[in-house]
């Protein structure tokens, strides 16, 4: 049995090829995904020919596109977001940030970036300032700072943190007064 198959690609296959390529692919490959899906066929020279100026017209709307996605990656290029989060005191979120939600606040700055684009390794589940790559393909990519800020202002938290810290060293001194003069009494 044949390791490899030689396919003629009838559209546009990601990570694969353009109509009217002709590749080699496993077996498998074929098998299960190409063939059911009628992406692909044997190849044949009319075939081939017959597909040539689908395939031009498919090599410069893809040129076109990159273009677009070049200019897109140089307007990203350090480009900053901000998205406000309930966290704790400790700065963890009740939650976390997505990629998903980083692409819906890239498409509502009117960039054309799909979620898949966002290499985010795991949810983000910390108040601070990241750099997100931002990943269109493997020539193109950039990062984006993202800062998670606080729905509620972090200053206020730490003002009555510290008037509770001073209130409670004032107790404690007027206790220690409060010993000390038992003690000289005794």
């Amino acid at each position: 049995m044949a390791r490899s198959h030689e396919l003629l690609l009838l559209d546009t296959v990601d990570n694969l090829g353009i109509v009217g390529d002709v590749v080699k692919v496993k077996a498998g490959y074929a098998r299960n995904f190409l063939l059911p899906r009628g992406l692909a066929e044997t190849p044949t020279p009319e075939k081939v020919e017959a597909l040539a100026e689908r395939r031009a017209q498919v090599k410069a709307e893809l040129e076109k596109l990159a273009a677009e996605q070049a200019a897109m990656i140089e307007k990203l290029h350090d480009h900053e977001l901000k998205i406000e989060r309930s966290a704790n005191d400790q700065g963890v979120l009740f939650g976390g940030v997505s990629q998903h939600e980083i692409a819906e606040l890239l498409r509502e700055a009117g960039f054309e970036v799909e979620d898949r684009h966002v290499r985010l390794g795991e949810q983000i589940k910390r108040l601070d300032t990241y750099h997100i790559p931002i990943v269109i393909n493997k020539d193109l990519k950039t990062d984006i700072t993202l800062q998670v800020v606080s729905d509620r202002p972090m200053e206020e938290d730490e003002e009555q943190t510290e008037e509770g810290e001073a209130a409670e060293g004032d107790a404690n001194a007027d206790g220690d007064e409060a010993k000390a003069e038992a003690a000289g009494n005794a």
